[in-house]
């Protein structure tokens, strides 16, 4: 007796079909699962024994053989429990395989029968939908997320037994359906976070403000209690809506490494992390046996924020260059290399000494020697990708005896959503969203500056002894500053602004 069922593994964010052959033939009772199973799959017979005993159903007992193909490829989770278990149903005649050709199954059984939640589910249903399968049964929990591939059935069960009944034509199952304009639009906001809260600090809100209309990095350097981290907590607010496509991109993410409930089966909202600085080189990138997001991934089109910069290992930072400049992240293991995305927003904050409050000779005690080591494990790479460098200077008591607010962020909002909107139009054709996503080519194409512009850059290029690529950060900037100000040229006003958000660097570093 032989059948075959269709389920679906996982390589990275991606998904791959996995054809599950079931062979039952005369011997001594056995159950053996080949093709590169890992130890919660080889444990699955346990499972589906168990939980087709307790269905009620008639477990064979003779030589089972269950193949994962293709064998050379590395399988892992409990989400095959599900498959094997109808395919031994399938193959002594419980279910009707003639109606399993276009379906896929997904979903981890328990020994009573149910049927438990898994991680990865809407990559691979993804996968599913693109190469023709037009129906998927997985747990119930997991339905509201598959839900969201458009195309394709997706049936929630509870019970292996729901399933037989189905296939028998002794129940009706009808496929989950779910309003996506909903979840994107009704995203939570947290309204206990606006600018507005914030007193003073008008340079470094202006900063933070162009990181978000072009998508830049950002440095802020100043004293404690000087509202840095409280800024970049906020800036979430300020960024622009997600497109669907964005979305689906950092719930593929979210669905890989467990973190989506069925409450919240889409990542509506642009993610906010904010690690301690005590995390490692690996939690930060990704990593592990069979590599899995770390940080920089789960922040993917979103914000990572890293305070107290220079309290992180110093090799933790430098691995931060790759996925800097890359907006991906490579992993490599014995077991194969894997590609995560990484587009995120980088904003770090940092005291100018151990004691924080370098250069007030009257409070800072600190000798040049441990301020020296102290930045010192920010190497010049690390600052050279960071777009923008600003200094949060002490808030005076006059700044916060005031009744007087800045601008909301619903305000600051509205600039940086006319910014973003200037520069989907310009780069539609281009692949790209953002300035900071400029390529050399492309800035050569969109950074267009006159005479007056080329000398002022000129002087502070010698002057401050700038990189290349400091120089093409300064244009991305630039270019930002214009759109923010609604003007198709590059002004000299705009390229001022922008040189003295790269010199900042020399004060400290200097």
């Amino acid at each position: 007796m032989f059948s075959k069922v269709y389920s679906c593994g996982l390589h990275g964010i991606n998904g791959f079909i996995i054809d599950v052959e079931i062979d039952i033939s005369d011997g001594l009772p056995n159950f053996d699962i080949v093709g590169l199973p890992d130890s919660a799959i080889k444990e699955a017979k346990e499972r589906v024994k168990a939980s087709i005993k307790n269905s009620e159903f008639l477990f064979p007992i003779k030589r089972i053989t269950v193949n994962l193909a293709p064998a050379n490829t590395r399988k892992e989770g409990a989400s095959f429990d599900l498959p094997i278990a109808i395919g031994v149903l399938a193959a002594t005649g419980m279910v009707d395989s003639n109606r399993l050709a276009d379906t896929i199954f997904l979903g981890e059984l328990s020994l009573d029968g149910n049927i438990r939640p898994i991680n990865g589910v809407l990559p691979m249903i993804y996968h599913a939908k693109n190469i023709g399968f037009t129906k998927c049964f997985l747990p119930k929990d997991n339905a509201i997320e598959g839900a969201i591939v458009k195309g394709i059935d997706v049936i929630g069960v509870s019970t292996l037994s729901e399933i037989v009944d189905f296939f028998n034509a002794s129940i009706k199952l009808e496929p989950t359906i779910i309003d996506i304009s909903q979840l994107m639009y009704e995203a939570p906001i947290d309204s206990n976070l606006d600018f507005s809260d914030v007193k003073g600090q008008e340079n470094v809100k202006r900063a933070l403000e162009i990181a978000a209309a072009g998508y830049h990095n950002v440095l802020v350097i100043g004293p404690p209690g000087s509202g840095k981290t409280m800024m970049a907590k906020r800036v979430p607010t300020i960024l622009p809506d997600l497109s669907f496509e964005e979305s689906i991109e950092i719930t593929k993410v979210y669905s890989i490494s467990g973190l989506l409930s069925n409450k919240n089966s889409l990542v509506a909202t642009r993610p906010f992390r904010s690690p301690h600085h005590n995390i490692s080189a690996s939690a930060l990138t990704g990593g592990g046996k069979y590599p899995k997001p770390g940080e920089v991934s789960l922040s993917h089109n979103g914000v990572l924020f890293l305070d107290e910069l220079p309290e992180f290992s110093k090799n933790v930072l430098e691995v931060l260059r790759q996925p800097l400049e890359d907006r991906e992240v490579t992993i490599s293991r014995v077991n194969g290399s894997l590609t995560f995305p990484s587009n995120f927003m980088l904003i770090t904050a940092l005291n100018p000494c151990p004691c924080g409050y370098y250069p007030d000779s009257n409070r800072c005690h600190c000798s040049q020697e441990s301020i020296k080591r102290y930045l010192g494990k920010i190497s010049g790479p690390l600052l050279d990708r960071l777009d923008l460098h600003v200094e949060a200077a002490a808030v005076k008591y006059e700044n916060l005896d005031t009744s007087r607010k800045g601008d909301s962020s619903s305000v600051i909002r509205a600039r940086v959503v006319a910014a973003h909107t200037i520069q989907q139009a310009r780069y539609k054709t281009e692949g790209i969203f953002f300035n900071s996503q400029l390529s050399a080519s492309q800035i050569e194409k969109f950074c267009v500056i006159d005479e007056n512009g080329k000398r002022l850059l000129k002087a502070a290029f010698d002057k401050l002894n700038l990189s290349a690529r400091s120089y093409h950060r300064i244009l991305k900037i630039c270019r930002t500053i214009a759109d923010l100000a609604r003007s198709e040229d590059i002004k000299v006003n705009h390229i001022t602004e922008a040189i003295q958000y790269r010199s900042l660097d020399r004060k400290y570093w200097d």
